[in-house]
């Protein structure tokens, strides 16, 4: 009959909790039209409640993008209320630009609007601000708490334990470490073990579980104990505890890694962009085309000036294409204003280095202040690269340096950019050893673990003062 029996799916936390906070928040952005528009005794017609419902909706697309109903107890209360004003202006902006472009003829009280846009925000943070502190005040003075235990006396099960009783509000109380694996040297010796810390082995633990002594067991045991964690979850059946999975995904070098579901079965993403989603891919776009827009009048005339003097100094075209990899990894053309008296762009490319004999006068002055890379904003109107990124290198680069530096090639899951981390962090340059390329790589992806628009617009505001001008860049 075993065989028989379903084993189930990994289904979302509490959704029926999800749903009831979705609605509260319908509700908060009801009522504060209704109490904008009694204020200043204007009906509620049709154009309102076209404006709630569209305002409503958009604000619910993103939130969940937001993840602002999918937060544990862990998360800070400034995170969950900056995700809720950025997505109530999100949601805002599109619909009375929509209404300005498609309905013109809508007549909106410009008071009720300057009264309602606030007020939302406010009345969402409030609320949510609110139930934290209340739930915070019960389980610190002893409601609602719960005391859980760690199977696993490993570094996992300790940054785990840290993080949980780093936050005493949450009502966590800590059982001990669990693990009956003590007397195998081989852990000993490879510090696996915390051993000072264990309180008993796993009979110990199961006995405490029966007692109704602990509510929530972490099982932080590594991937390839797969038998043995089947077996201990077993036995923990004959117990009301709740078993929750920890596993060791900090084995690997995750990169934007997200939990997501293909028909309940469960898939954890180890490389992945930050730009899979649409709503990402279209920020980051129309930030490059806004950042663009406004750096492009001002450069136009010393692109200009540069071009002549490119001209004017040495043979050869102004503008050097030179073959790279972009996103994906697929070939593009970057441009360059020339600053060598040769345009290399084979199977071999030797890298610019001090005192270089090919480095026209002109291009050497260019190189060191990235006045080169100037007609590279051409390139981010086409598409090709971004404003923010990984900086490109030579195809001949990329094929030598991919076999030397592990995870290299995940540089390239973002388009390449004309200023990125690295380029702040004092990476520029020549990188005549493998050090220095790593250190670079190291920057470019821990870009892309944290990309944020808020990321790009501080390495866009730091590029000003530190990442044109490098004492390595020759």
């Amino acid at each position: 009959m075993n065989q028989l029996r379903s084993k189930g799916f990994i289904r979302p936390l509490r959704p029926e909790m999800q749903g009831v906070k979705r609605a509260i928040d319908t509700g908060i952005i009801f009522v504060s039209m209704f109490a904008s528009l009694e204020l200043y005794q204007i009906p509620f017609t049709r154009e309102y409640l076209i404006l709630f419902i569209a305002c409503t909706v958009l604000f619910g697309i993103f939130a969940e993008h937001q993840e602002i109903y999918h937060g544990w107890r862990g998360d800070p209360m400034f995170d969950d209320a900056l995700r809720i004003l950025l997505s109530w202006i999100g949601s805002f902006a599109v619909v009375s630009s929509g209404v300005y472009l498609l309905e013109p003829d809508f007549e909106f009280s410009k008071q009720v609007l300057e009264l309602w846009f606030p007020l939302v925000p406010l009345g969402i943070i409030l609320v949510h601000t609110l139930r934290r502190a209340t739930l915070s005040f019960l389980r610190l003075h002893g409601l609602n708490v719960r005391y859980y235990a760690i199977l696993g006396a490993n570094p996992l099960g300790k940054r785990l334990n840290i993080a949980l009783t780093e936050m005493p509000w949450l009502g966590y109380h800590f059982a001990g470490y669990f693990d009956d694996r003590v007397e195998n040297p081989q852990r000993r010796e490879q510090g696996e073990l915390i051993e000072d810390d264990i309180t008993g082995d796993f009979k110990e633990l199961l006995k405490r579980s029966q007692r109704g002594e602990i509510d929530h067991i972490y099982i932080t045991l590594p991937l390839r104990a797969e038998v043995r964690i089947n077996q201990l979850i077993r036995e923990l059946a004959d117990s009301t505890v709740s078993v929750n999975i920890v596993p060791d995904f900090f084995t690997f070098n995750l990169m934007q890694s997200k939990l997501s579901s293909v028909k309940g079965i469960p898939v954890v993403s180890v490389f992945d962009t930050p730009l899979n989603s649409v709503l990402d891919g279209m920020a980051k776009r129309l930030e490059d085309l806004v950042l663009c827009s406004l750096i492009l009048p001002l450069i136009a005339i010393p692109m200009l000036l540069i071009a002549l003097a490119v001209k004017v100094t040495s043979p050869g075209p102004v503008i050097f294409k030179q073959l790279r990899y972009g996103v994906k990894g697929e070939p593009i053309e970057v441009w360059k204003f020339r600053s060598m008296s040769v345009c290399e762009n084979g199977d071999t490319v030797k890298q610019a280095t001090a005192n270089d004999s090919r480095v026209t006068p002109l291009g050497a002055f260019l190189r060191r202040t990235s006045l080169d890379e100037l007609p590279q904003f051409l390139n981010v109107l086409r598409g090709t690269m971004s404003v923010v990124g990984p900086r490109p290198h030579a195809i001949a680069h990329n094929e030598y340096y991919r076999k030397q530096i592990q995870g290299y090639m995940l540089r390239h899951k973002m388009k390449p950019g004309i200023t990125g981390l690295a380029q702040i962090s004092g990476c520029r340059g020549e990188t005549e050893t493998i050090d220095k390329m790593q250190a670079r790589i190291h920057y470019d992806l821990e870009y892309i673990r944290q990309w944020s628009l808020w990321l790009d617009i501080k390495i866009v505001f730091m590029t000003v003062f530190k990442g044109f001008v490098g004492e390595q860049a020759y």
